[in-house]
């Protein structure tokens, strides 16, 4: 029994292939007043409305199977989260039937039939009224057989195995189920009719509204579909967003957009255009005598006796043209929503690069730019799909700013259909950047998402994927550099020809087009680097970086490697905030002296690269701000120099070490500086000055455990510098001088400061640097005093003659009166002398 049950459901498998496909909407005929464009609208083949439509007189009714009719409730109240899948899961199954009779028709082309049946597309249209979508294929269509097994039982294995996956419990928004597929138009539906016409067979109407109860009835009274198959979906009140035109074409350009059949969309609009006015209309336009003006009755009247009018020659234009009115005017007609092309199918040789422009544009929706490199492959074994990868010439303004919760850019298709955006296993953070489509053939659909994502032949893709996209990345590089090369090697004549010039235009877009893409994903392949450690040595090839002797062109590692000098065994590097600021670090200076490269790196990320990386081809890295130093090509003077110095100062060292306590390790004599009196290294494995300020600057940080990472740090001092040999002079003298210590401490905080570091008694520091100034401006004491309080003001006098005090008025006066006095009284008689001049001019 058990093999005849499986026997069965293996025959209902193959019946429901041939079949659900044929699912599909009426289009239905937009009418208009004003319509004046004809188009072959089928019309919808149902009567009342919604969830109170009755099932057809004389229609056979049957129930559901008992697992259909639980998978059903499951599906309506729980399975599909996204309520959009419905359209998808439709337009897959005529895509289906689309295939299947294409297929038939090679052996048999009276399958395919003759006219508009011959077509092989899918129709979509709407009718608001009845709140109706349609959706039609002329696809194998489905015999009265098919209705019963297919959308009336269980009709494929998977969906057993999808009702014992629901008792499981897990992840169950199922993608591309077919069967399944089908009854998620209920999620939007009261009521569906299925009208199909198989060749074989009658057309016939299934109708059901998913309440344990299915009619199906031979099609007498509607529109004869010649083959294939019409679903129309009465929505439910809840769904009335799906009645646009907008919402269904944003849904089939999201997850059939690659579909390889025409999806035409029945589309009303309404235009205003110029038409003649009729005779008998412009007679109705003449105004009435009563209402014409004295000139124009004149004028008529002139015009019956025959007497001639003058008229203006613009005037006889005008009459001679004939009158018309703006009508407005519906235009009902089919249009296509998925123009693009599936050009992965297609050998990479044969796309030219307009139509990968093309695609690209409406993968990343920017129609603005072009894509920067691409990648075309299919990949064989295991696992076959076919890919295609861009890279854009710009990153989007917030890749960074929430790098782990970006979604990836490249979509995953099976069979040319959409099932997600959001599989983050399908690429690995660092390449999130990328736009891109991979479709496969062999990835199952009947799982669960949360299976999928375990399955192996994601594994397999997301390692091919990587691979190519370093690849792709890798040939934008070497492009880069062989342009380069070419540039240094062209003459100066060559480029002055015009035919040079223009070579020399195309040849600079190609130098900067890998600097370009760094600038704007370099951060992306350090993460990569970071994060990525099976990929890393093919990373590391494609970091840039400015250094001493390319302080303006990026260089890569490789370059660097070139120009070490004879005998170096290290890539020196340092790290810093920005480019100016490492260029003029004490660090770099004996290196740049000696001629030694250093590469300056400025991106915080640089800290946690240099962190998971050590050597590049053999040579390891080295930073240039810690202790332990190695640098080649010393003689026998040179290390004699060395030693001699270091015995020279180890008495100002041990003392200098005491007088700093545990601020320091040690205090040694430096090998590294040029120009400047000392400097505080990093311990080996401690962290760099620029990591201590980055770890301080963390939210969340761990202050205990920044301690611990910091490591111990080392003043090495430059023995031919005036200031050290000054201060061994002094202490030599007065070993015990508070002078002394006080100024090596100065020198040492001073070097911390120089050297990147952060202080930690910024007080302690500004005092001593004030009482140094003190000293050289000889202030003898830094005390400030204290302010007095301000004396009380002496109340003001009253205006007048000031009183006499044992002797007259004139006595009491103050001398500044007495001396105002006569030039006040020399005032009065100038001023007499004018006034008695006017009097006399008045009387003459």
């Amino acid at each position: 029994m058990a093999r005849l049950r499986a026997a069965g459901f293996l025959l209902l498998a193959l019946a429901a292939c041939a079949a659900l496909q044929g699912c599909r909407a009426a289009e239905e005929a937009v009418a208009s007043a004003d319509a004046t464009l004809e188009v072959e609208v089928p019309p919808a083949v149902a009567a009342p409305a919604a969830k109170d439509r009755q099932f057809r007189a004389g229609a056979e009714t049957r129930p559901f199977q008992a697992e259909v009719s639980r998978m059903m409730d499951i599906i309506i109240h729980s399975l599909y989260s996204n309520k959009d899948i419905f359209l998808r899961e439709l337009i897959s199954n005529a895509a289906d039937a689309l295939d299947k009779i294409r297929f038939l028709s090679i052996t048999d082309k009276a399958q395919l039939g003759e006219g508009d049946t011959a077509k092989l597309e899918i129709r979509l249209s709407l009718d608001k009224e009845k709140k109706m979508i349609s959706l039609r294929d002329r696809g194998v269509g489905m015999t009265r057989e098919d209705l019963v097994n297919n959308l009336g039982t269980i009709a494929k294995s998977g969906t057993s195995a999808f009702l014992e996956q629901m008792q499981k419990g897990g992840d169950l928004n199922l993608i591309g189920q077919f069967g399944v597929g089908f009854y998620s138009v209920y999620l939007v539906a009261d009521f569906v009719e299925v009208i199909t016409k198989h060749n074989d067979d009658k057309q016939y109407i299934w109708e059901s509204k998913a309440d344990g109860a299915f009619a199906i009835s031979e099609d007498t009274e509607g529109e004869l579909l010649g083959r294939g198959t019409q679903i129309n979906i009465y929505l439910k009140d809840s769904a009335m967003e799906y009645l646009s035109e907008e919402k269904l074409k944003e849904l089939v350009q999201r997850y059939s957009e690659f579909i390889n059949f025409p999806i035409l969309m029945l589309e009303t609009r309404t235009e205003e255009k110029e038409v003649p006015i009729e005779e008998e209309e412009a007679k109705a336009e003449e105004k009435p005598a009563e209402e014409q003006s004295e000139e124009e009755r004149q004028k008529a009247e002139e015009a019956k006796e025959g007497e001639s009018v003058e008229v203006d020659d613009e005037e006889e234009e005008e009459e001679k043209k004939p009158k018309t009115k703006k009508v407005s005017e519906t235009i009902t007609e089919w249009k296509a929503l998925n123009d693009n092309q599936a050009l992965w199918l297609r050998p990479p040789g044969n796309v030219s690069e307009e139509e990968y422009a093309k695609f690209y544009k409406a993968l990343s929706k920017r129609d603005w730019e072009a894509p920067l490199a691409l990648t075309h492959f299919k990949a064989e074994g295991d696992v076959e799909f076919k890919a295609v990868m861009f890279v854009p010439p710009t990153a989007p303004h917030d890749l960074y700013d929430n790098y782990y919760g970006k979604k990836p850019s490249v979509k995953l298709y099976v069979r040319r259909v959409f099932i997600s955006d959001s599989f983050e296993d399908l690429l690995p953070k660092w390449l999130s950047f990328l736009v891109g489509l991979v479709d496969s053939d062999t990835m199952p659909l009947n799982v669960s998402r949360e299976m999928l994502q375990l399955h192996e032949g994601l594994k397999v893709i997301k390692k091919k994927l990587v691979r190519k996209a370093i690849d792709m990345i890798k040939k934008l590089a070497d492009g880069e550099t062989r342009a380069r090369k070419e540039a240094e090697e062209k003459k100066e004549e060559e480029a002055a020809k015009e035919e040079g010039a223009e070579k020399s235009e195309e040849q600079k877009k190609r130098e900067e087009a890998y600097t370009k893409f760094y600038t704007a994903f370099g951060k992306s392949l350090k993460m990569g680097v970071i994060e990525d450690t099976s990929n890393r040595r093919r990373l590391l090839p494609l970091l840039r970086f400015h250094s001493s002797k390319s302080p303006d062109k990026l260089i890569s590692l490789a370059d660097y490697a070139e120009r070490m000098k004879e005998g170096q065994k290290h890539i020196y590097y340092l790290v810093g905030t920005s480019k100016d600021e490492v260029a003029r670090s004490p660090f770099v200076e004996s290196l740049v002296e000696k001629g030694y490269e250093v590469l300056y790196m400025t991106d915080p990320l640089d800290e946690y690269v240099m962190q998971n990386v050590h050597e590049f081809e053999d040579k390891e890295f080295a930073n240039v701000s810690k202790e332990d130093l190695k640098l080649a090509g010393k003689d026998d003077e040179e290390k004699k120099l060395e030693k001699k110095l270091k015995e020279e100062f180890k008495p100002l060292a041990k003392w200098w070490k005491e007088a700093l306590g545990s601020a320091v390790e040690g205090v040694k004599v430096s090998k590294r500086l040029a120009t400047t009196p000392c400097v505080v290294v990093s311990s080996k494995y401690g962290w760099s000055a620029t990591m201590e300020r980055i770890a301080r600057a963390q939210t969340l940080g761990d202050q205990e455990r920044a301690k611990w990472m910091r490591g111990q740090r080392s003043l090495e001092i430059n023995p031919r510098h005036p200031l050290i040999r000054e201060l061994k002079a002094q202490h030599e003298a007065n070993p015990d001088s508070a002078d002394i210590k006080e100024t090596a401490t100065l020198l040492y905080q001073t070097c911390l400061l120089e050297s990147g570091f952060l202080l930690e008694d910024v007080k302690d520091f500004n005092t001593r640097v004030f009482r140094l100034l003190a000293k050289d401006m000889k202030v003898a004491d830094l005390a400030v005093p204290r302010e007095d309080p301000q004396p009380e003001e002496p109340e003001e006098e009253p205006e007048g003659p000031p009183k006499a005090v044992g002797g007259s008025t004139e006595e009491a006066k103050p001398a500044e009166a007495a001396a105002e006095e006569p030039a006040a009284a020399e005032k009065a008689v100038d001023e007499a002398a004018a006034a008695a001049e006017e009097g006399a001019k008045d009387e003459l």
